[in-house]
């Protein structure tokens, strides 16, 4: 079987499967055969970056490129497609009752450290979003040592979320007073102000890098929204096994509205909320 991309050669199956494999091996991405035209693509524009002749050529460059190249493709492969104030009903059970239940119990105990973590945050949107429903509900925020962490694959997303500038589709559920309140608007565009922006670490990491999970620690929640559905099962295993690792004790985890940690791990207790369900160490 072959797959034809644009007017570019086509790339034998054959040849894809060592690259999808290494692909696999590196970042716990899983590719079947019928999304190889996805990664055909990629490649194609890889190897007309490195000046490879052949798929072959291209894998072996992979291979022995001490991780460059390999990260290069990771950037290509990672899909980046989001906007502020995803899945509506799943953020409100984030603000309204997960929320609430762990500033209660942190309040009991005098501790005013509130940590959020957004992995695979993509360009920001996710991260910033959290912080404004964070300031927008709490309303003792001033007194809090209040962070989010935003973690991705991908540097070059990574700078752009940095960046914190976006267009008006980015922004097109975000509620105008919020709106008004948190963005700067810049030849069309629209700012993240500093006071949102300053609330946010953004870092690079892989979710199957064991030493970089280990030093995650100390969350409250975390959002890991879309991204186990591109891992195969012990991948996403290993992925759920670094965030309960992550979480302080009465954590939350927030998935994707199709994703569940339920075959892959049975530490994590399912809390089913009004609006949307969410996992509990």
């Amino acid at each position: 079987m072959t797959l034809l991309v644009d007017n570019s050669p086509a790339i034998p199956a054959e040849d894809l499967v060592p690259i999808r494999d290494l692909v696999l091996a590196t970042s716990g991405m899983f590719f079947e055969e019928k999304k190889f035209y996805f990664i055909e693509k990629r490649v194609q524009k890889r190897m007309q970056a490195t000046n490879s002749s052949s798929a072959k050529e291209y894998f072996r460059l992979l291979k022995l490129g001490g991780g460059n190249e390999m990260n290069q493709l990771l950037e290509e492969l990672t899909t980046n497609e989001t906007y502020f104030y995803r899945n509506i009903p799943q953020l409100e059970s984030f603000v309204e009752e997960a929320l609430p239940l762990v500033l209660a119990e942190k309040r009991k105990k005098g501790d005013f450290r509130l940590r959020i973590w957004s992995a695979a945050c993509s360009s920001g949107e996710e991260p910033y979003t959290l912080v404004m429903m964070v300031k927008e509900a709490v309303a003792d925020f001033a007194k809090w040592q209040f962070e989010v962490v935003a973690t991705d694959l991908d540097t070059k997303i990574l700078a752009k979320a940095q960046a914190g500038v976006y267009d008006q589709r980015s922004v097109k559920d975000v509620p105008p007073k919020v709106l008004s309140s948190y963005f700067e608007v810049q030849s069309g565009h629209y700012k993240v102000k500093a006071d949102v922006a300053r609330q946010v670490k953004f870092s690079q990491l892989n979710l199957m890098d064991r030493m970089g999970m280990r030093r995650m620690q100390g969350f409250d929640f975390a959002f890991c929204r879309n991204v186990l559905i591109y891992f195969d099962e012990e991948s996403r295993k290993k992925v759920v096994g670094g965030i309960y690792d992550a979480l302080n004790p009465g954590g939350f985890i927030f998935l994707g509205h199709s994703e569940s940690v339920g075959k892959l791990s049975a530490a994590f207790k399912l809390v089913k909320f009004q609006k949307s369900l969410s996992y509990q160490k």
